[in-house]
């Protein structure tokens, strides 16, 4: 394609800078407006620069990349909700054997969540807990949260539904579900093994130290904390508390609540404190206010209390701020031993929701039919059917299925993202017609031919460049069908080689930066925002990692590609 007219070529290259600038840095300074909006501008500017028209503009969305991206979403929210992440979280902390062999569970964990629910959903539910497990083993937690980010990034190259490129590739390509997992699975399970390696040798020093046996003896976090940790992509849950006996300090640190819509849940946190005052004259504090109305995003019997944010540093002494869901509970469980014999019955706190399942039967026939519906979600995925339809499909029979409102769980649905793409899809197609992307690639594909050993290394340099400088979904539309059409002339299997090569390269390019991928960027946030086990993880540190595992994970994983 020749260069079009240099006004066109001038104002397409300002529209798609625009964009460019707010894709991979979303708060600058002099219009700090977010990806989405950036997206939306660039494609606004297009149009309004007559780069492309309307009609193209409407013809670049992909829908069925749209309708993919939205269905595992649903999926992945009813999931959630049906406490698969609650299930991992119990696989990292069974028979735990230290630091080491927790860092091998978190990239294993990671790499097949993100490979069957997304990297970004695995990253968003278990930042939290990973944090936790570094309290446990008293270590920083950034040797865990590298973990996390760099092998949900490498487990999410494996299939169509790991990472929005993926489903990019797979739509453009038309290669099917089974073709996509069995021509990238090897290289992603030798990618995580050896990533894991990485980590160790790095960090070995680190995760050898012996844990204080004092500080052990005053753990914040139990081991049954550690497996009833349930998560929750809206609000986290707070550690539990283990017995009676802190219940001082507990409500010490309550602050107040707010008030709640029903009066009822009030009169019932005020017989509580009557009761539980009068049984213990040592128990001081009082509870003031009422009890903040349960969130309708769980169909399961726990409540969520809220209370203010507390910042503290890292190594300062957690006791005194062991907030918890179940600090109700435990009064209440301490009550209603006294109530045999007459007295008032008291309504539990943590009381199901309305329209929610009423008996634990239910609700576990409820999640297995969950469970049952996701299973057949991928048995038709691997078989060959339509992968849009496929997962719209799943998402409607599990909402069906919940027989409610299903307004909780499509709130969970990234809309943001989906807008995001429609914004670069006109973007990036328009920018296309410019003729830029085209001239550029005719310079450097005579040297980037993937039947000899120095084109696959010139490819993989310009896909990592690319990755980290326009992001990785852009780059993925913009070098796709040029890549494999300069494959498919050498031969059919090439065609099929050169797309599983630029989806397994500008996925694990993610892990060079902490800017290279939103899971990155969402584990670094998470962790900052976390309450109670708040860690920053620079830039520099993530980088320093990120480089060699990168660069080491990419080319032996090339090598397992065959087309």
């Amino acid at each position: 394609m020749v260069l079009a007219p240099t006004e066109k070529v001038v104002l397409g290259s300002i529209a798609f800078a625009i964009f460019w600038v707010l894709a991979v840095f979303p708060a600058v300074p002099f219009l700090p407006i977010g990806r989405t909006a950036g997206s939306l501008l660039g494609a606004t500017f297009m149009v309004i620069f007559r780069v492309t028209t309307p009609d193209q503009a409407y013809a670049a969305i992909d829908l069925s990349i749209l309708g993919l991206l939205f269905g595992t979403m649903v999926v992945s929210a009813y999931l959630e909700q049906a406490d698969m992440f609650k299930y991992l979280g119990v696989l990292l902390s069974w028979k735990s054997k230290g630091a080491k062999d927790l860092i091998c569970r978190i990239c294993l964990v990671s790499a097949i969540s993100s490979a069957l629910f997304t990297n970004d959903t695995s990253c968003v539910v278990l930042t939290e807990f990973v944090l936790k497990i570094a309290r446990q083993n008293n270590v920083p937690p950034h040797p865990f949260l590298l973990a996390l980010a760099s092998s949900a990034n490498i487990g999410s190259s494996a299939t169509p539904i790991g990472n929005p490129q993926n489903l990019v590739i797979a739509i453009q390509s038309s290669l099917s579900f089974g073709e996509f997992l069995f021509g990238l699975l090897p290289a992603m399970l030798v990618g995580v093994l050896v990533n894991a390696l990485i980590l160790l040798c790095m960090y070995w020093r680190l995760l050898s130290l012996k844990k204080d046996e004092e500080i052990a003896l005053d753990e914040v976090i139990s081991e049954e904390d550690a497996t009833s940790h349930r998560f929750s992509p809206a609000a986290m849950s707070h550690p539990t508390a283990q017995n009676s006996q802190e219940l001082n300090t507990m409500l010490e640190t309550m602050n107040t609540w707010s008030s709640p819509s029903s009066n009822g849940s009030t009169n019932y946190a005020e017989t509580l404190r009557n009761r539980v005052s009068s049984k213990q004259s040592n128990l001081q504090g009082s509870l003031s206010g009422g009890v903040e109305s349960t969130r309708n995003s769980n169909a399961s019997k726990e409540g969520v209390v809220a209370c203010d944010d507390i910042s503290q540093p890292w190594e300062e002494d957690f006791r005194s701020r062991r907030i918890s869901r179940s600090a109700l509970s435990d009064l209440d469980e301490m009550v209603n031993d006294e109530e045999e014999g007459g007295a008032i019955p008291v309504q539990p706190l943590e009381e199901k929701e309305e329209g929610g399942l009423a008996k634990p039967w239910k609700r576990l026939l409820w999640k297995t039919c969950v469970y049952l519906i996701t299973l057949g979600m991928l048995i038709a995925l691997l078989v060959g059917l339509n992968m849009s339809w496929t997962a719209l499909t799943a998402a409607l029979a599990l909402v069906v299925l919940d027989f409610k409102d299903a307004q909780p769980c499509l709130q969970k649905v990234s809309y943001p993202l989906l807008i995001f793409f429609v914004g670069m899809f006109i973007t990036v197609d328009s920018f296309n017609r410019t003729g830029i992307p085209s001239t550029l690639w005719n310079i450097t594909e005579p040297h980037a031919r993937i039947n000899q050993v120095g084109g696959i290394i010139v490819l993989t340099l310009v896909i990592l460049v690319l990755s980290n400088v326009a992001s990785n979904v852009p780059t993925v539309l913009l070098l796709g069908g040029r890549v494999a059409a300069s494959a498919a002339v050498i031969s059919l299997g090439q065609e099929k080689r050169a797309w599983l090569i630029l989806a397994w390269v500008s996925t694990v390019a993610g892990n060079l930066s902490l800017l290279g991928s939103a899971a990155n960027l969402i584990v670094c946030e998470q962790a900052r925002r976390a309450q109670f086990f708040g860690y920053n993880l620079s830039f520099w540190r993530h980088l320093m990692f990120g480089i060699p595992s990168t660069l080491i994970v990419t080319a032996i994983g090339l090598l397992l590609i065959r087309g």
